[in-house]
């Protein structure tokens, strides 16, 4: 099993820039630790500060060497042109894979803020992954449908194939990313036996449409501790706010035995990279948790 992370990108501070170089010693620290990927996240219209991924990832990158990294991109918010620009531009900065997570979206503030009806999110999403691939690949593309273009080519192109990885937890887009991706992240506040049971439809989604299974990512939300004791007072914080409205199972706290064991669990179901985002909010104790995460990847055996 892989162990990769998605760094977060909201942070609440009177100093814009103390956010954005949090999010660059992480990255760089993630490298320290041997972690195998790293991705950012997508948001907008937020009530605090949120990065926005394709900038800060090009930040990022220049912690990163040669090892797999990325971004999630919303795809019926984001025009396929622009998008498909964006990603040419950080693959072609990227000395290693690129990977595209992308996802519809919550029906949030998000859509009417940027104009767009969250009744059409499926139909935009569809239309833009065969859009972005065309692109991709050199293209030079005319369309009318959700999306319209005339003649539209993005340059620069990326320089390796681009993985297209979906974010699904409903029946449907679970079947859609079967069918349509080549690789599907399971939600972050499912409990170990809805990962299990969605992994198990994922791969039947692939089997219906023909298609080999592709990447089975899971996302977790994490501390690892210094020991038992010291992860639950780090956390008791979050916890008792009741994390993001995650079953308290959903979440991976604890010692580097514990945190190693609860993932052995997930790699024998069949998942194959976990990617973990940090559950406390203090930058510190986010750093200190990423130099475990060495260890973690070590007794793993991905190190």
């Amino acid at each position: 099993m892989e162990l990769g992370i998605s760094v977060q990108s909201a942070y609440v501070t009177g100093d814009v820039r103390a956010g954005a170089a949090q999010m660059v010693e992480r990255a760089r620290l993630a490298f320290e630790a041997g972690l195998d990927a790293l991705f950012v996240g997508d948001h907008h219209a937020t009530p605090v500060p949120y990065y926005q991924n394709s900038p800060i990832l090009g930040r990022m990158l220049a912690e990163w060497g040669e090892r797999t990294a990325g971004a999630l991109y919303l795809l019926p918010l984001w025009h396929p042109l622009l998008l498909a620009e964006q990603v040419g531009t950080l693959a072609s900065i990227a000395r290693g894979p690129f990977v595209l997570q992308c996802a519809l979206g919550p029906d949030d503030e998000q859509f009417p803020a940027m104009g767009v009806s969250a009744r059409q999110r499926v139909t935009r999403f569809e239309e833009s992954l065969g859009l972005l691939r065309r692109l991709f690949a050199g293209e030079v593309v005319s369309h009318d449908g959700a999306w319209t273009l005339t003649g539209a080519r993005a340059r620069p192109t990326p320089p390796e194939p681009v993985s297209i990885w979906i974010g699904a937890t409903a029946p449907r887009a679970i079947e859609r990313a079967g069918r349509l991706g080549d690789g599907w992240i399971a939600a972050p506040a499912l409990t170990p036996e809805f990962c299990e049971r969605q992994l198990g439809a994922y791969r039947d989604a692939c089997e219906a449409a023909g298609r080999p299974s592709g990447h089975c990512v899971l996302r977790r939300d994490v501390y690892v501790g210094a020991d038992a004791e010291e992860a639950r007072r780090a956390s008791a914080p979050v916890v008792a706010g009741g994390y993001r409205g995650f079953p308290e199972e959903a979440l991976l706290i604890g010692s580097v035995d514990h945190v190693v064991e609860r993932l052995g669990r997930f790699a024998e179901m069949g998942y194959d990279q976990v990617l973990v985002r940090h559950a406390v909010q203090d930058h510190a104790l986010v750093c200190e948790s990423l130099g475990r995460l060495a260890e973690v990847r070590r007794q793993l055996g991905t190190a």
